[in-house]
């Protein structure tokens, strides 16, 4: 974890396609480098969140809930993708793969809704995400970890 991490480039809404897809690659990114308090900082102070049948409130929970993640999920790699936008709300799909301390590899797919403050930070977020086993070799996320994936690799191949 970093020790005084810098707030990631906020981008506001009204979205346009444009700063819609590039909100969604910075969330991306930033979720990349599994540095929990670098991430939290994205979110409101209050925001809320469910994520599978978890609900959390506020960046201390949401920093935790993100360490006990990448605790378990290691060598995380993660790609998301802008399903839609309105004013200041998005959907996003994702796609992340994982290993967990026996080295069984997973694939985990998700939507996300997302709802940002008039600064950009993010108030509310609610994900459904599904866990696939899959086999090492058919792993799709090969960059090196943690960091942001290349601006060549593809994104989430269809159909997945």
């Amino acid at each position: 974890m970093s020790p005084n991490p810098s707030p990631p480039r906020v981008l506001a809404p009204p979205f346009d396609i444009e700063t819609a897809a590039l909100k969604v690659r910075a969330a991306e990114d930033a979720w990349n480098t599994r540095d929990p308090d670098r991430v939290a900082l994205a979110y409101t102070e209050d925001s809320v969140w469910r994520n599978w049948a978890e609900f959390l409130t506020g960046r201390a929970d949401i920093r935790a809930f993100l360490a006990r993640k990448w605790a378990r999920e290691l060598d995380y790699r993660l790609v998301k993708e802008l399903w839609g936008f309105r004013k200041n709300r998005m959907a996003v799909r994702f796609q992340y793969e994982w290993h967990d301390d026996s080295g069984l590899w997973f694939r985990s797919y998700g939507n996300e809704l997302w709802e940002f403050d008039p600064a950009g930070l993010m108030r509310r977020r609610e994900a459904s995400i599904n866990d696939r086993p899959i086999r090492e070799a058919d792993r799709r996320f090969l960059w090196p970890a943690p960091g942001p994936r290349p601006a060549d690799h593809p994104g989430i191949p269809d159909p997945s």
